[in-house]
């Protein structure tokens, strides 16, 4: 790992040197390439002097600890030492998963979109329940967060809810988030305390940049307006402000109602369209590269799953990498880096385990 390290401090100089260059001011392309580049060697950077202070502060402990002589200061000592081992390890963690090289993709724009599966009115609650995990996720990262469409149940929460997230990172930290997420507890509703399985999927698109974005023919959509409609009559427009679009040769149907301008609701639509058609254009790709990638989301069925939510035992777990955590409360407030973060390092290890074995084949 040290070694890593001291290659990409060497290489932060480089770019802060070449940050500052007129010709680089000039272009936008490199200067925007190298200011992204800039700012994950600054997170490594600051990582990296955070651990070492903390491993000079252990030190400085361990050898106070052999010295003193007082009770009282002793224990002060060991509780210093063990509280700078923690954060040691977490220090470490974090640096491991940035020595995972960035992806050009890393930053995108991501659309999320989060829908009610097997549970009815409880699936629709925890839907609004993980939009607000995620919503407070995005808040810590710094990031942004757009309402892009909603349809919202009359018990609460939604049936489903779409929203762009954009930042540092965002599409690193959330690609895989895609999938079943299945929640175990007892529902407000439930008068014998029994505890209910309910699941919602959640499927992470690239909004589309330039150098894909797709140009959609006038000609093949099928474009409806109609009365927005909202749980409990509130906020109701009175004009056919809603758009529901349909792009004829694939069948894909997306729709807006959350503007009160039908302009505005039809370029939301048309921005998720475009992801949507995007995403199945590099899905169709990699399959045709032979990749090994799954489906996002399977049919919302509480068997298919990759992540569980068991607020009884305050547990979540993640079954992709048996990853058990006991702080479910906090993961439901958006503390969600030691699940994401771990995410990113397995996978990767799975592309490089991949890469390995493909070069095997070649030479044999």
């Amino acid at each position: 790992m040290e070694e890593q390290l001291r290659k990409l401090l060497k290489r932060f100089e480089k770019v802060e040197d070449l940050l500052g260059q007129p010709d680089v001011l000039s272009d936008q392309q490199q200067y925007r390439e190298l200011a992204q580049e800039h700012a994950y060697l600054t997170e490594v950077k600051d990582q990296w002097q955070k651990y070492q202070s903390f491993q000079k502060q252990l030190e400085e402990n361990l050898l106070l600890q052999k010295t003193e002589k007082d009770p009282e200061f002793l224990e002060v000592i060991k509780e210093e030492i063990a509280s700078l081992e923690v954060q040691i390890a977490s220090t470490r963690h974090k640096l491991e998963s940035l020595l995972i090289p960035p992806d050009p993709r890393d930053s995108r724009n991501v659309i999320l979109e989060l829908r009610a599966g097997t549970g009815g009115d409880e699936a629709a609650l925890f839907v609004g329940d993980c939009v607000r995990m995620y919503k407070q996720y995005a808040d810590a990262k710094g990031w942004k967060h757009e309402l892009l469409s909603c349809a919202e149940s009359e018990m609460g929460g939604f049936k489903e809810y779409v929203m762009v997230i954009s930042g540092h990172n965002v599409y690193r930290l959330l690609q895989y988030e895609a999938g079943t997420h299945r929640v175990q507890r007892v529902p407000k509703t439930e008068a014998q305390g029994r505890v209910h399985t309910s699941a919602i999927t959640v499927a992470v698109l690239l909004e589309p940049d330039e150098s894909e974005k797709i140009v959609l023919d006038e000609r093949d959509l099928k474009i409806d307006t109609y009365r927005a409609s909202g749980a409990g009559g509130q906020h109701v427009n009175v004009t056919d402000s809603a758009v529901r679009i349909t792009h004829i040769p694939t069948g894909t149907v997306v729709a807006c109602q959350e503007e009160r301008s039908q302009h505005k609701n039809k370029d939301k639509a048309m921005r998720l369209l475009s992801a949507k058609i995007a995403d199945e254009k590099r899905l169709k790709a990699e399959r045709e590269m032979a990749t090994l990638r799954s489906s996002q989301v399977g049919t919302g069925d509480r068997s298919e799953r990759i992540r569980t939510y068991n607020f009884s035992q305050n547990r979540v777990t993640d079954h992709r990498i048996d990853l058990t955590l006991y702080k479910l409360n906090l993961v439901m407030e958006g503390d969600l880096d030691e699940i994401t973060e771990a995410l990113v390092a397995y996978f990767h290890q799975q592309k490089l385990i991949a890469i390995g074995e493909k070069a095997n084949e070649d030479l044999g």
